[in-house]
């Protein structure tokens, strides 16, 4: 019962920091707004994020969830290019009631100032990759893994810039392109096995 509370907790610090973002920017959220919002203290809070990026990585995560509930039955019969679709769309998905707040996250992340976040950033951008990889069932290994991290790095960048300005509807504009971009890794990817 304890860990339920606590998730509860985390969840409601979270939704209140994307209401305010949704209202101010998320570069005007500060977490005693979080603690107004919610009636959690400011030191529970900090208990739980021990700051504002902690928060992103947090809604990050929960989208990472997103795609970790996939049936594996949904993903049965489809080529590769068709799972790794459904996996990163499936996050995209997650994400988008809050594609703008998305967005300045992200932006805050990449901040020239704050050198801290970049480092962390590369590395929860492999990890993420390797989820997709792996949610996808993509059993690749050793020079095949390397290349297909890589290839699939750049193409999830590149989606996320598509998706981040994407306003047709259901991302179709984000889908179109992460099909072609997709396709064309796996003839490519074909062509070095």
């Amino acid at each position: 019962m304890v860990t339920d509370k606590r998730v509860s907790v985390r969840d409601r610090i979270v939704d209140a920091a994307l209401e305010l973002a949704e209202e101010h920017g998320w570069a005007n959220v500060r977490l005693h707004q979080v603690a107004v919002r919610t009636g959690v203290p400011l030191a529970a809070i900090g208990a739980e994020f021990r700051d504002q990026d902690a928060l992103a990585n947090a809604w990050f995560a929960r989208a990472l969830t997103a795609v970790e509930r996939i049936p594996p039955e949904a993903l049965a019969g489809q080529s590769a290019p068709e799972r790794l679709h459904l996996v990163i769309m499936r996050w995209f998905e997650a994400l988008a009631a809050h594609r703008e707040v998305t967005g300045e996250m992200l932006r805050a992340k990449l901040y020239p100032s704050h050198p801290q976040h970049w480092v962390p950033l590369i590395f929860d951008l492999s990890r993420l990759v390797h989820w997709f990889l792996d949610a996808a069932r993509i059993a690749s290994t050793g020079r095949a893994r390397q290349l297909a991290e890589i290839g699939l790095t750049v193409i999830v960048l590149a989606s996320l810039r598509v998706w981040l300005s994407d306003d047709s509807a259901n991302s179709e504009r984000t889908r179109s392109y992460l099909h072609r971009r997709l396709d064309a890794a796996d003839r490519w990817l074909t062509r070095l096995a």
